[in-house]
C-alpha cells in the first residue's frame, strides 16, 4: 500500500486507486473481514488460555481431591482411577485389606511422599514419549516439573521432605537382565540444586577408588540428616550396596548383592532385595540388613519382589507384587524381623508410602 504524500508540494497529486484500500470495499466485505479477524484472535486466545491452564494445573491435569495428611497410607491405584494417587486411613501394619479408600490424586507412574512433599513420576504418550519428575506440595499440587528421558522406575523422598531422588530406565525395562541402563537424579528442594545423573560420584570399591564406564546407580534412600544416603551400584555384572555422603559427594561400597535399599524410620536397618538365583525367573528375595552388625536375615515373603520396599513403620514393610485375578499389582506387607507371613494389604495398588 502506497504511503500518503507528506510534503505540501505534492498535496494536489491524485492518489493511485489501490491506495484507497479498505475504503473501496463494500460494507458487507468489511463486516466479513472484521468478523474473520475477530474469530482468529478468539481462537488464538483460547489456545493460549488452555496452554497456560495446562502448565498451571497440578500433576495429572486436575486439582487433587485430597492432600498429604498424617496417619495415612498413600499409593498408586492400579484399579479404579487407574494410575492416580489414592489413600487409606487405617493403621500401616494392619493385616489384610481394610480402611476407607479414597482416590483423587494426580496420575503417576511412580509415587512417594513424606513430610508434606510428594514426588510423582509421569510418562506422557507421544513421539517420543515424554517423562517428568513432578514435585508436589502438601495439597498434592504441582510445585516444580523436570523433564526426563526414559521410563520411570524408582522414586523416594527423605523423611524431612527435603531430598528427592528418582531412577529412570534409559534402556531396557527390567533389572532381571543385564541389558539395561539407568539414570538416577537427586534434587535438594531447599536449595533447588539438581544432580541430573549421579554416575560421576567418586566411588570407592573394596577400599580403592573405582572407575568404569558401565557404572549404574538406582534405588536411593536417605537418612534423617538429609546428608547420608544408600543406593545400589552395578558394574561388571555385580551389584553393591553403597553408602553416600552428599556434602563430600562421595560413595563407598558396603557389601555385594544388595539392590533397591530402603532405610528404616529409626535409621538402623536397610531392607533390600537380594539375588538368590540366576536368570530372569524369580531371582530376588527380600532381606533386612542391620547396619551396626552388617548381619542380614530373610523376610517371610518368599516370592520374588522386584520393588523398592517401603517401611510403613519400624516393624512393617510394604511392597508391590503382580496382582491376582487379573489385577495389575497389589500391595503386600510383611514383618521386618523375619517372622509372621505376608499379608495382602491393598489390592489394585503399587508405590506404597505411609505418612506418619
Amino acid at each position: 500500500m502506497s504511503a500518503t504524500p507528506s510534503t505540501e508540494q505534492h498535496h494536489d497529486r491524485p492518489r493511485p486507486a489501490r491506495a484507497t484500500g479498505l475504503a473501496t470495499l463494500s460494507l458487507r466485505a468489511r463486516i466479513i473481514a472484521v468478523a474473520t479477524a475477530t474469530a482468529v484472535l478468539a481462537t488464538v486466545a483460547v489456545v493460549y488460555t488452555m496452554s497456560a491452564a495446562r502448565h498451571a494445573e497440578p500433576a495429572g491435569g486436575i486439582t487433587s481431591a485430597f492432600g498429604l495428611g498424617h496417619g495415612r497410607l498413600y499409593f498408586r491405584s492400579t484399579g479404579a482411577g487407574s494410575g492416580r494417587v489414592a489413600r487409606l486411613t487405617a493403621r500401616p501394619g494392619a493385616a489384610g485389606p481394610s480402611g476407607h479408600r479414597t482416590t483423587g490424586g494426580p496420575a503417576c507412574e511412580r509415587f512417594y511422599a513424606a513430610a508434606g512433599t510428594g514426588l510423582c513420576l509421569q510418562r506422557r504418550p507421544g513421539i517420543p514419549p515424554r517423562s517428568y519428575a513432578v514435585v508436589l506440595d502438601r495439597r498434592l499440587h504441582e510445585k516444580r516439573r523436570i523433564a526426563l528421558t526414559g521410563i520411570p522406575n524408582r522414586a523416594r523422598v527423605s523423611a524431612s521432605g527435603r531430598m528427592l531422588s528418582w531412577t529412570m530406565f534409559a534402556t531396557g525395562d527390567s533389572y532381571a537382565t543385564t541389558a539395561f541402563s539407568t539414570r538416577t537424579s537427586i534434587l535438594d528442594t531447599r536449595t533447588g540444586y539438581l544432580i541430573k545423573n549421579m554416575e560421576d560420584i567418586p566411588l570407592t570399591l573394596d577400599g580403592r577408588r573405582y572407575h568404569s564406564p558401565d557404572v549404574n546407580y538406582w534405588g536411593v534412600t536417605f537418612a534423617r540428616d538429609d546428608n547420608r544416603f544408600y543406593a545400589t551400584v552395578s558394574t561388571t555384572g555385580k551389584t553393591y550396596l553403597v553408602e553416600g555422603d552428599m556434602r563430600k559427594w562421595a560413595a563407598r561400597t558396603l557389601r555385594e548383592n544388595a539392590e533397591c535399599p530402603s532405610l528404616s524410620p529409626d535409621n538402623t536397618r536397610l531392607a533390600f532385595k537380594k539375588r538368590v538365583r540366576d536368570g530372569a525367573v524369580d531371582p530376588w528375595r527380600l532381606y533386612v540388613l542391620d547396619l551396626h552388625t552388617l548381619r542380614e536375615h530373610p523376610l517371610a515373603e518368599t516370592r520374588s519382589v522386584d520393588d523398592q520396599a517401603a517401611w510403613l513403620d519400624d516393624h512393617t514393610l510394604g511392597y508391590a507384587l503382580p496382582g491376582r485375578d487379573g489385577r495389575r499389582s497389589d500391595i503386600w506387607t510383611v514383618p521386618a524381623n523375619g517372622s509372621g507371613k505376608p499379608s495382602l494389604r491393598v489390592p489394585d495398588a503399587s508405590s506404597p508410602a505411609f505418612v506418619p
